[in-house]
């Protein structure tokens, strides 16, 4: 019952406290939680941008209609999907596989071939969407995760992603920005933190078949 307790507690943090920071262990063990997220099968078709740099944090700012958060909170996370995922991506992964479990590539060349199909039949726009929805299955564990840590975050959409990709020099390595959430801890005046949770009853969200 504690993790309902925990999801209770969280919610999309409008003002962050800009003076609290994450130590490292926090963050380290919130970027490996979100390492062990759930991915089609596990290829893990994004990168996971952690940034600090006050800098650049305020050309972001200003890339994000000027939400107060990207720049407050203790960091910011980007996850970006791969502009040209292709077969490749699926090599790296199962040579991954091979050395990670002491097996011969070749006892996964049934498993690439799969891979490798899917990629292809989707095209460049399948692709897309297909590894935005990867990304955002990533962003839901660290949500997860951060409240589990007594972690406040906010998922955030509302931002320029080609400005983005430019401020990050996110062209250059095949990537582009899909989501982002703000980390931290939230400040004493968020009167959000106090509003009841809104969600639809049980009953009418889930259907039993």
């Amino acid at each position: 019952m504690d993790i309902l307790n925990k999801l209770q507690w969280r919610y999309a943090v409008k003002k962050f406290n800009p003076a609290k920071k994450l130590s490292a262990a926090q963050l380290n063990k919130l970027i490996a939680a979100t390492r062990l997220s759930a991915s089609s099968y596990g290829l893990q078709p994004y990168k996971i941008l952690v940034v600090e740099n006050p800098a650049v944090r305020e050309q972001l700012k200003a890339a994000s209609n000027n939400q107060a958060q990207v720049t407050d909170a203790s960091q910011l996370v980007v996850f970006a999907r791969y502009t040209d995922l292709n077969e490749s991506h699926v090599d790296d992964y199962t040579n991954n596989i091979a050395e990670t479990r002491n097996i011969n590539p070749a006892q996964l060349a049934g498993f690439a071939g799969v891979m490798k199909n899917t990629v292809n039949q989707l095209g460049t726009n399948g692709t897309a969407v297909w590894s935005s929805k990867q990304a955002y299955i990533a962003l839901g564990t660290l949500l997860t995760a951060a409240a589990v840590e007594n972690i406040d975050a906010c998922p955030m959409e509302g931002f320029d992603a080609a400005r983005y990709d430019e401020i990050l020099g996110l062209k250059e390595k095949g990537l582009t920005a899909v989501v982002t959430a703000a980390i931290g801890f939230r400040a004493d005046d968020d009167v959000m933190q106090h509003a009841k949770k809104v969600r639809k009853p049980i009953a009418e969200l889930v259907e039993m078949i």
